[in-house]
Order: structure tokens, then sequence, then C-alpha cells
């Protein structure tokens, strides 16, 4: 686990979240004047709290780390609905995020009315929650949760589980894939899908149920290893969970390369859809791009990879103070319409010529053959916007939500952040909503930057869109919480929450960059992780 360089929490006052609230206001100093601006109000959605107080007792891991635990943390969620009844949902996130890398434990909530109430389980991902060396799930540390529901109404949730420094001698990962038959309340055994020593970090996983075949379930995700490789990986089930076949790489993009963010869609044709983002380096200078690969016999063989678009992130800061927000910038999310359009959205600079982050989308109306040029989602066009996750409902609305900073005010030292869904029908027009908010970001678990999570969830019913998300507290005791929102959200509703004058809130936009790794000598440095 790398050590965050800057792992001390910074919490500042911001608001405090209730269980079911619409809107807060947040207060600050203003620049120049003695008395506070007044609070920021604007409609938002009506939400729900998923998180409580941790179940994990400190120091549970039984290991001595240099890193900071926020105890009390959630961040990074993920959501699923049951294909035949969207009323049926279950989330999942990580629970007391470390400064460097995991968390105590996976803990998971189960809904039966469409999100109003939740029952919170905890799957033995790691040895806080359970695991033992006799399962071969005793691992210190869980991140990256990810969830699936299958058509039978069987849940999966895929687990990157640790111990360890990345690559020190006697570390090891692997990815745990459990599976729950009565819709996520309680689980089985972890099944390991892949177990690593030191040689390798198995990363950023995802789990995707075939919603046609309840039999398929296909697991994927990031391999990297001490020679600087870094190829997608491969696992799958034919047999609903019962047993899985043995993890195989699918595609290697080649020495100094490596891919991450996978994540396989299914398509109404009955091909796998894979997305993910891959890093090339040439000598110092490193390139991202988004690609796709095909399969058309559930995944026992995969096309070549086809380009989307290039990815020109310029990452996340405080306009004020210059400190990093950690985004997930090189995680793009996809969605795949009841039309059989494919979408996918993503953070990008090339909206404003490199000097803050916005909001990419692009659709493919050919199974994934070819890509429109992106477009801008986010309505704040001068803020910067981060973690977007796209959706589509059964109307064939499109929802991506996403956070940013339009709110902010320079000199109230809150960093002011909302949480917003933008919707379209025809992925060109979009039109905001405000989901929560605003809050102080400063208040956030610091794991190389300020960190809710590399991503975010978002599920769509016929008509809704439910976002899951991670909010900061101003209560260093309980320093994040996960909530869903919900509430019918029309696609043509007018923007809202846009101020005048953006340039002069959120500051100076970051100088433009290009995608860069660490230079240190380690290959363990030199490789992208996102854990």
């Amino acid at each position: 686990m790398a050590t965050d360089r800057d792992c001390r929490p910074l919490f500042l006052a911001g608001w405090l979240l209730t269980v079911v609230a619409v809107s807060s206001g947040c207060g600050g100093g203003g620049g120049g004047s003695s008395s506070p601006p007044p609070p920021v109000v604007i409609p938002s959605l009506n939400s729900v709290r998923l998180s409580g107080a941790s179940p994990f007792a400190s120091g549970c891991d039984r290991v001595v780390s240099a890193g900071t635990s926020y105890e009390n943390a959630e961040v990074e969620p993920s959501v699923a609905s049951r294909p035949a009844d969207p009323t049926h949902l279950v989330a999942a996130w990580q629970q007391d995020r470390w400064s460097d890398g995991g968390s105590h434990g996976l803990l998971a909530a189960s809904s039966s009315d469409a999100g109003q109430t939740w029952s919170v389980s905890m799957p033995s991902f790691s040895r806080c929650a359970g695991g033992t060396a006799a399962t071969g799930t005793d691992y210190e540390r869980a991140s990256d949760p990810w969830l699936t529901v299958a058509a039978d109404g069987t849940v999966y949730m895929l687990s990157l589980s640790f111990s360890g420094n990345t690559f020190a001698a006697g570390s090891s990962s692997g990815m745990l894939a459990a599976r729950s038959t009565d819709g996520g309340a309680t689980w089985g055994v972890p099944t390991v899908l892949i177990a690593d020593g030191s040689a390798f970090f198995d990363d950023k996983g995802s789990i995707t149920a075939d919603p046609q075949d309840s039999r398929f379930v296909y697991a994927v995700w990031d391999r990297l290893t001490t020679t600087n490789t870094g190829p997608t990986y491969f696992a799958r089930t034919t047999d609903s969970g019962t047993s899985w076949e043995a993890a195989r790489s699918i595609f290697d993009p080649g020495a100094n390369n490596q891919t991450i963010g996978n994540i396989i869609a299914c398509l109404p044709d009955g091909s796998l859809l894979l997305v993910f983002s891959e890093f090339d380096s040439q000598g110092a200078t490193v390139s991202a791009a988004i690609k796709t690969m095909r399969s058309t016999d559930h995944g026992a063989t995969w096309a070549a990879p086809v380009l989307v678009a290039a990815e020109q992130p310029v990452g996340t800061h405080d306009p004020l103070t210059g400190a990093t927000v950690r985004d997930g910038s090189d995680l793009p999310s996809i969605a795949v319409g009841p039309d059989g359009h494919v979408h996918i959205a993503w953070q990008d600079s090339r909206f404003s010529s490199g000097q803050r982050n916005g909001i990419a989308f692009s659709s493919s109306s050919d199974n994934g053959a070819t890509w429109s040029a992106p477009v801008q989602v986010n309505g704040a066009r001068g803020a910067q916007a981060f973690v977007p996750t796209v959706s589509v409902r059964g109307d064939g609305v499109i929802g991506v939500a996403y956070y940013d900073f339009r709110n902010d005010q320079r000199q109230s030292g809150q960093l002011t952040t909302d949480y917003w869904l933008a919707t379209s029908t025809e992925g060109v027009t979009w039109h905001d909503t405000h989901v929560k908010g605003p809050f102080s970001l400063l208040g956030a678990p610091v794991a190389e930057g300020l960190f809710l999570g590399d991503y975010q969830a978002l599920v769509a019913s016929a008509s809704d869109f439910l976002p899951v998300f991670v909010t900061a507290t101003n209560d260093t005791a309980n320093p994040t919480d996960a909530f869903i929102a919900f509430g019918s959200v029309a696609a043509t509703a007018s923007a809202i929450g846009q101020p005048s004058m953006l340039d002069a809130r959120v500051g100076p936009a970051p100088s433009i960059v290009k995608i860069s790794r660490p230079t240190a000598s380690s290959r363990a440095d030199r490789l992208r992780t996102s854990y």
C-alpha cells in the first residue's frame, strides 16, 4: 500500500447530513467581508442515508500501518437492481477507509421497497468481516466493491482483497466473488477467482450478470506485474456461480502499458462489450484512451480493441489551495439502453482546452463498432466536474450523475461541492437536476487526495433514476455517509443552480498537464493503481 503524501484529515465547517434530507445550506466567509455569504439553497431530490456506525472494531485487521484509518467513513458505493423487479435493490461500499488503500471491509445493504428502508449485511471479503485462512479470505483489507443481479434474482458481489504493501515481500491480493440467493440479506463464502503473491497486484474489478441467461456471470480486472505489464484478466461462471473457470488474460497492451477500469456490459443481441482505459508509455510520456472489445460467445473469445476516444484528464484540485481531489479520472462508466445503444461517460478536459475537467459522453448504435464524437454533459461549463456515472431508464432517457464545484465560494474555505444528475433524451442536449449538497469536500478522507471514491453508482428503473453516492460531513467521528436519492426526473427539466461568473467563483483553473505516472524508480510506482 503506497503511503499517501498527506494523511492528515482536513475538517472544516460544512453541513451535517440527516437520515432523510432534501437540501441544506453551507455557510462560510465571503471575500473581503466579515459576514458570511448567504447559504446556498437549491431544490434537490429526496434522499435516504444508507450507512451508519461501523460494525468493525478498531484494529480488527490486526496489522500496524503508517496510514490513517478513517473509521465510520464510507466511500466508493455500488448499486444494482433485479432486472424483473427494480424495487429490489442492493448497494455496497467500503467501510472505514484507509488513507493508504482499501478499508476494513465491504458492507452491503438490501432493500425490497425501492430504497425506502435498508438491511445491512457483511460479506466475508476481509479479516475484519470474518474472512479466514481456511477459506482463502483472510485478507487485511478490501476495496472496489461491485454488484450485479442476475435475472433469477441471485446477487453477486466482487471485492479486491489484499494484504501488505503492493509488490512488497509477503504481500498478496485477489479477486473474490460472493453470492447471495436472498437478495443480498446473507452471503455465501466468497469464491477466490484469483489469488496472487507479491509479484502481482489485482486491481479495479467489476462483475456483470448476463441478463438473458442467469448461468453466465462475468468478472474482469487489471493484473499488474513487477515487470511493468497490466493485462485485462477475465473469469466467468457458466453454472450460476456454483463454479468459476480459471482466470485468464483476454487483452495485454504490452510492456510498460496497462489497462484499468474494465467493465463488461451485456448487449441485447447477447454479445458482451468490454470497456477500459489503456495507458501506453513511450519513454516519459504516457497517453491514455478509452477502448472497447466485443465478444459474441459469452466471453470465450474477444475481438480486437476499438478506440472510443483519447482521454485528456487534468486532475481535480481545490481552486483555492491546489490540494488534490482524487477523482477516478481514468475510469469510464458504461450503460446500455433498451434500444441497444451503448453509452460511455468519463472525465475530460477537451472542452476547456485542457484547463479543467468536464464530463464527456459518447454513444454507439452499432454494438461498439463506431462511436460518436464526445459531447459535454455538465451544465456549469466553468466549474470542475468529476466522477461521472451513466445509466439509462427503461423509457430510454439517459442519466449521468457527477460532482462539481459550481457553488464553491473561494474565500469561504469550504470547497463547496454538489452532486448532480444530468439527463438527456438523445445524448446531445443535457439538463441538470440537483441531487444533494452543498457540502464541504474538505471533510473527506485523504487517500492520495480528498476521496469519496474512484466511482459512485447509478441505477435506473422504467421511469426513475436512483443515484447512490457519498458526501462528506463536518463530523470528524463520521467523515462521510452513503446516500440513495430518488424521485422522477424529467429529461426536459430546466437546468438549475448554475451561477453566473463561474470563473470568478471557482478560481484559476489548474494548468494543463500531460497524463503521467510517478517517476520513482520502483516498478510499483510506475504502474497506475486505483484501490
